[in-house]
Parts: C-alpha cells; structure tokens; sequence
C-alpha cells in the first residue's frame, strides 16, 4: 500500500476455520474488536461503496458497513471460506469465469481477473533488454510467490546447471530462499552463471519478466489466472499442496484449457529437467499451448469492475 501511495487503515481480526478451541475465545475476540474499529473507520470514512476481495478482515468491515453497497471480487476459480461468508453481504459478485457461478446462490458477474496496467507497457523486446538477457536463447521464469516457494526453488537449484545449458534462468526467490539462490549462483562457471538472473523479489520489473519468458513454472495462486494469460505464457503449475483446493482448481483450470501443465509438488525435483526440457526443445507443442493461454486472457477486468463499483455507487458517487 504505501508502494502504491494508498493510506491504509489497520484492524484486529482472526481466522476461526480450522482453530482449536483453546484459540477459539481469544479469536472470536479479537474479531469483536476489529468489528468495533471497523465500524469507526466505516463512520469517520462515510464509503459510498464498499470492495472486498477476501480474508478474514473482511468480515468485521462487512458487519460493520451492511448498510453500505458492496461489491465482491473472487480472485480465485473456487472461493475461501472467508469469500462464501462475504458474499451473502454483497450486493453484486464478480469473478474470473463463468464456472464459478455454482459456488454461489447470487448470479455473479464475469469480468476476469485484472492486471496492472503498467503490464501492458512491456513487450518481449525491452523485457529481455530491462533483464540484459540474450534475445537468442530462450528464457524460463520460476517464481513462488512473494515469500518464495521453498520445494520449487530446492528443486531449481538442484537442477540449475542441467536447465542452464537448455535456457536462460529469471528465478525470483522471495527472501526465505534468496541466500541459498546467491550460493547457487556463485558455484556456476562463467558461462552458465551469464544466464542466470536470481531475484529475491521483482515489482516494477516483474513486467518485464513475464513479457521476457517464454515458460514458467510457478505456484497456482490467483494471479496465474491474470498475469499469465495476458502474456500468453505457457506455464509448468505445481500448486501448493497446503492451500486445501485453490490452487488446485486453478492450475486444473489451466490444464483443461491446454495451457499448462500440472506437476505434484512431491515429483518437481524428479521431473523438472524432463518438463523444462520436453516444453522447450517441442516449439510447437510451446505454441499451442501460448495460444491456448491467451485465449483465456480478459485485458479489461479491471475496468470491468470499476464500472460494476460505479454502477453500484450510483448517484452515491
């Protein structure tokens, strides 16, 4: 938030799915108390519209502004739970597709999943200029999240010198894994480490590497949804096994399209050379699946729910 120069208001909140019941109490408590804060920022703000895209925060703010317009963005293909008890406060729903609807009682809106506008800015030519990476070789993105995703990067780094003599290497570690990225990086030769480019984080550039990559292999979280098929990136899934379904139904939703492929978490260090490899040396097969991914792709979901919250506001607005 404070990146984006937006203010940002904090409350107390906590999860109650899945807590013991010695935890229980204090929760529910401290629910109560974001309810109560919620409802001064709800009184002192005055919101014409309210927006919400999920988490347990949701809840005490959506108590506390029922009596205010309230729109529902479901990043993901299924929703949370925290996502199911919001939506019986919202006035209208929009989601990514159109399979969603059988998660809901309310007919729900498809716009798609929005993207950054400065997305669109980066093209594959100064992508691997802003990189330095060499417009002949081919580029494989890994990227986890901004925490990293530990098997993905143990399973990278197992295999670097192997995937370094096929393609060039963005790898955007989060911080957990960064120093262990740096290790790997300085045991390369010269020529294999020119190739390699670890970041433990990327924001303003990450454009760059999407628009640069020509595979990658990543999570299954909500942005694989958005991010991906505006670039028409073919994509090596291996969705978090602890995330109950989310990813899951994601990368599924992907695979169906023929626009990624799904790897178990447990069989990424055993099969990740023969993917990389398979997906990079079959040109065609890499083709397909580029535009079978964009063909999933929906550029103007950010103005599509603008529009929603400004129809929803009204004369409010």
């Amino acid at each position: 938030m404070n990146r984006e120069g937006i203010a940002y208001a904090s409350i107390p909140a906590a999860g109650l799915h899945g807590v013991g019941l010695r935890a229980l109490p204090r929760n529910v408590y401290q629910l109560w108390r974001g309810f109560n804060a919620a409802r001064q920022i709800v009184h002192d703000f005055r919101p014409d519209v309210l927006f919400f895209t999920g988490g347990y925060l949701g809840g005490p703010v959506a108590l506390a502004g029922r009596a205010v317009p309230t729109l529902l963005y479901v990043p993901d293909i299924e929703p949370g739970i925290a996502l199911k008890g919001l939506s019986h406060f919202a006035d209208r729903i929009t989601v990514n597709i159109a399979e969603s609807q059988k998660y809901f009682a309310q007919k729900v809106i498809v716009t798609g999943y929005p993207v950054r506008e400065e997305l669109a800015t980066w093209t594959k030519q100064n992508g691997l200029a802003a990189l330095q990476l060499n417009e002949d070789l081919p580029v494989l993105l890994v990227v986890g999240g901004s925490k990293g995703a530990r098997s993905i990067n143990q399973a990278l780094v197992h295999h670097l010198p192997t995937l370094l003599e096929l393609t060039q290497v963005v790898h955007v570690t989060g911080q957990l894994d960064w120093a262990k990225a740096e290790a790997a990086a300085a045991q390369l030769a010269a020529g294999p480490r020119a190739r390699y480019r670890p970041f433990a984080y990327l924001h303003e550039s990450m454009g760059a590497a999407l628009a640069a990559a020509d595979l990658v292999l990543a999570r299954a979280g909500a942005s694989a949804l958005g991010e991906f098929p505006f670039f028409g990136l073919p994509a090596i899934l291996a969705p978090y096994p602890h995330a109950w379904r989310y990813q899951r139904v994601n990368a599924e939703y992907l695979a169906q399209h023929n626009a990624a492929i799904i790897v178990q978490d447990g069989a990424l260090d055993r099969e990740l050379p023969r993917l990389v490899k398979d997906l990079l040396q079959n040109r065609a097969k890499r083709r397909a699946m580029q535009t079978a991914m964009r063909s999933l792709a929906r550029p103007h979901a950010a103005q599509a729910i603008a529009g929603e919250l400004l129809a929803l506001g009204g004369d409010r607005l």
